[in-house]
């Protein structure tokens, strides 16, 4: 993953993004609601939102329904059609939208908050993505990226898998510890790109295999 970042954004698209939708939507809706809770904690009720990499749209999603304003940037045009399916079949209203990350197609100031998670370690130009979140946030809001840490532990990935079953847990504790850790960033890099930025107040934490990055604007 992250030879082919040097060259280009890293996207899922066609039968891998179908097969993502499916597969994965068990696991991941339950951890998208604690991220709804984290952001539902930040915002004013009825918020503008843009999540940036939505893929399937679980989170946008979850979002709507707890009544925010919500955009979402994704470059897989295939995850883009799959989410506003996705938000069709949940009856709520999330702009889904095809663009990269690093120029994002929104206006200046226009987010009172903005989310990226599980996937900040696919771009392949990260700090101008960093810069496009500062361009594209209201002064006074808040940019959260929630991603794999390079250093989660064998202990991490084991906890965070507790609880799955079947040939799903083989395959993304493989995932865990190969090509999604070698691609993700530590604490340190974080820490290194932000200080490109015009961010110039952060917090960042770890917490079992993620890193949360909170930029203040």
């Amino acid at each position: 993953m992250k030879s082919i970042r040097k060259k280009k954004d890293v996207g899922i698209y066609g039968i891998a993004a179908k097969w993502y939708d499916k597969n994965t939507r068990k696991s991941r809706l339950a951890e998208m609601q604690e991220y709804a809770d984290e952001i539902e904690s930040l915002v004013k009720s009825g918020a503008s939102i843009l999540e940036v990499a939505p893929g399937p749209g679980y989170l946008s999603i979850e979002l709507a329904r707890r009544g925010f304003n919500v955009t979402a940037v994704d470059i897989s045009r295939d995850f883009v059609r799959i989410a506003k399916e996705n938000a069709k079949e949940a009856n709520v209203s999330v702009d889904f939208k095809k663009g990269n990350a690093s120029d994002l197609p929104c206006h200046d100031e226009t987010f009172d908050f903005i989310v990226c998670s599980a996937a900040f370690k696919n771009f392949k130009e990260p700090v101008k993505a960093l810069h496009e979140m500062h361009r594209v946030l209201k002064h006074g809001g808040t940019a959260l990226i929630i991603d794999m840490n390079r250093e989660a532990t064998d202990e991490d990935i084991n906890d965070q898998i507790r609880g799955m079953k079947g040939l799903d847990k083989y395959f993304v504790k493989f995932s865990f510890k190969t090509f999604l850790k070698r691609a993700a960033y530590t604490k340190s890099e974080f820490e290194a790109m932000v200080r490109e930025t015009p961010f110039r107040n952060y917090k960042i934490k770890t917490e079992g295999i993620s890193i949360y990055v909170y930029l203040y604007k």
